[in-house]
């Protein structure tokens, strides 16, 4: 006899877990952060001599996106506040990656995830939510990541009892995730001589808490914001801020300049990434690396570090036909 249990007869962790908030040891939650730093150099090799542009690869976190460290912020803050107790159910709105992240503690942590996305969602965003166990609630694809938390915000109203809705949009516990981990890592894996720092605009968390955290580092340090250049756009978890609602997480006064892409650049971005880097990224990376390199170029001498937010195995196939999860 080994001593080894038979499949199926280990109990499943309870909600909440041993200790004041849910702990990361021992399980697949503690891999979320210090993501790697790479250096660009194939694609920014017609860069001036004085000129590096860095990427930092959040696919690396174990959900597969830079909302797991949102996710884990806000579902430790919660259960520290006493809003999210046993027997309730973890409801957000979500582009795809905040649900993937919260159904993928739901399902170390053994509680119930309900997301409601817009009906475009791609497939493999779907597949992950249901893979964890996540119950999914679609809205109209017109109406965007705003109609879907339109449509959250009534259901956690009409029964509160049984929801914590923690609202990624307006939490302050997203960008201050960013401000103690992704800040904090960048300006540690730079030692410090960042210049530049550009990143997607969706809740406004990433770019809100690590672009705060580095400022206050470094006050000449430039902070950019990038954006789909058009309402209508294919660059999943951006927001085009003039048509949208902004979030309350969205801190603009940290923002310098703001950088419209367009989906066509975005996706020729992310295709050299991957055969040029190695790094098969998302369409919000593309986006975010072409805004990187438009700056790059103008500078003499710099740093730039930009976020990948997540990997290109969630864009696989086209968006969502309308009918939902196969």
């Amino acid at each position: 006899m080994t001593g080894i249990p038979a499949p199926g007869t280990l109990p499943r962790a309870t909600w909440p877990p041993a200790g004041p908030v849910p702990q990361t040891h021992g399980n697949a939650a503690s891999r979320i952060g210090n993501t790697p730093l790479f250096r660009l150099c194939r694609i920014g090799g017609d860069l001036p001599r004085g000129v590096e542009l860095w990427a930092k690869a959040e696919f690396f976190n174990p959900g597969g996106s830079v909302k797991d460290r949102t996710a884990l912020g806000i579902v430790q803050s919660g259960q520290r506040e006493g809003r999210f107790s046993p027997g309730k159910t973890l409801l957000d709105a979500s582009s795809g990656n905040t649900g993937i992240a919260y159904a993928f503690l739901g399902a170390i942590w053994n509680f119930p995830v309900e997301i409601v996305i817009p009906r475009n969602a791609g497939p493999e965003r779907l597949q992950r939510l249901e893979a964890y166990g996540a119950t999914i609630t679609f809205t109209d694809a017109l109406e965007g990541t705003d109609g879907a938390q339109r449509r959250a915000r009534e259901l956690a109203e009409a029964d509160p009892d049984r929801y914590f809705y923690p609202d990624q949009y307006n939490n302050p516990a997203n960008p201050r995730a960013h401000y103690e981990t992704t800040g904090p890592e960048i300006w540690r894996d730079t030692c410090g001589i960042i210049t530049h720092f550009v990143a997607g605009i969706g809740t406004g968390g990433t770019i809100s808490g690590a672009g705060r955290y580095l400022k206050e580092r470094s006050p000449s340090l430039q902070i950019l914001g990038v954006v789909p250049d058009a309402p209508l756009h294919g660059i999943e978890g951006l927001k085009h801020l003039p048509t949208s609602q902004l979030p309350g997480t969205l801190d603009l006064t940290v923002i310098d300049e703001q950088v419209p892409v367009s989906t066509e650049e975005a996706i020729a971005v992310a295709r050299r990434l991957a055969r040029e880097e190695g790094l098969y990224a998302g369409t919000s990376s593309g986006a975010a690396v072409h805004a990187a390199l438009e700056l790059a170029r103008r500078l003499d001498r710099g740093v730039v570090v930009t976020i990948l937010p997540d990997g290109g195995d969630r864009y696989r196939s086209p968006q969502g036909d309308g009918r939902g999860p196969a």
